[in-house]
């Protein structure tokens, strides 16, 4: 059975951890082959939007495979990578295309911080979010402790990372950790409503405008209001008027139907 499952369809590409008996552990193997996936994607013209899940009810994931890292030595240096092919985190952060992480189970150390690299998460009712780091002794190496803090506030990321506890689905819809929450029977329909969407944006501007929100999210308020008017400026003076005039009657008739 492959550790890893990637359906395209009308320029959306599904990809499924699949290793469902483990509850979709990162495996050494998993790892890899989500960074090989994602740089095919990358180089697919024909892709504008990915989809990632796992496999089963139980779990999204439930982060590094610790029956590896009680087995091999060498294995725990994998929460300090820095490559694509052993941390996944870089992986889905190496995707210039948006990444909908549709989050089917439990998020659990190293699964949570791989659903905090997608752009935008939707929740399964089932779905829940744990980081055990200091739980296990092992320190995150691939962002959480910092980005947990920025997304929900300092106060709550502490709760999380200082006690272990599972955060569920509802909350973390209203602390804001997650866009929406679904029956998880709706999960994977409702990912790949918000995909269609997305995929009719023109995806040169689809790439730009997620390296824009990613960069000036790294930065200072004044820092990223400058990076913006300087890329927007940039942008823009190539614009042509005619084609914004068509695509606004695209943008009107859109605004219609919905």
């Amino acid at each position: 059975m492959s550790n890893l499952l990637v359906e395209k369809s009308d320029g959306v590409a599904t990809i499924t951890l699949n290793r469902p008996d483990a509850m979709n552990a990162l495996s050494r193997a998993l790892r890899a082959e989500l960074a090989e996936a994602v740089k095919a994607i990358n180089a697919d013209s024909e892709v504008r939007v990915v989809i990632l899940t796992g496999a089963g009810a139980r779990a999204f994931t439930a982060g590094l495979d610790l029956k590896e890292l009680g087995s091999d030595a060498s294995a725990l240096g994998a929460a300090n990578a820095t490559t694509a092919d052993m941390n996944p985190v870089k992986a889905i952060e190496s995707c210039v295309k948006p990444v909908i992480g549709a989050i089917n189970g439990v998020a659990i150390t190293g699964g949570f911080e791989l659903a905090l690299a997608c752009d935008v998460l939707i929740a399964s009712e089932n779905a829940r979010f744990a980081d055990t780091h200091a739980r296990v002794g092992i320190m995150p190496g691939w962002g959480l402790s910092q980005k947990l803090s920025r997304l929900i506030g300092l106060y709550r990321a502490k709760e999380l990372s200082l006690s272990g506890n599972f955060l569920d689905a509802q909350t973390a819809e209203r602390w804001g950790l997650v866009n929406r929450v679904v029956a998880a029977d709706e999960l994977l329909p409702a990912a790949r409503r918000l995909a269609s969407d997305m995929a009719q944006i023109e995806p040169g501007m689809m790439g730009r405008m997620k390296k824009l929100i990613d960069e000036g999210f790294a930065l200072s308020f004044s820092d990223a209001m400058a990076l913006e008017a300087e890329v927007s400026t940039k942008n823009n003076r190539a614009v042509k008027p005619e084609d914004v005039e068509a695509r606004r009657g695209a943008v009107l008739a859109r605004g219609r139907t919905q």
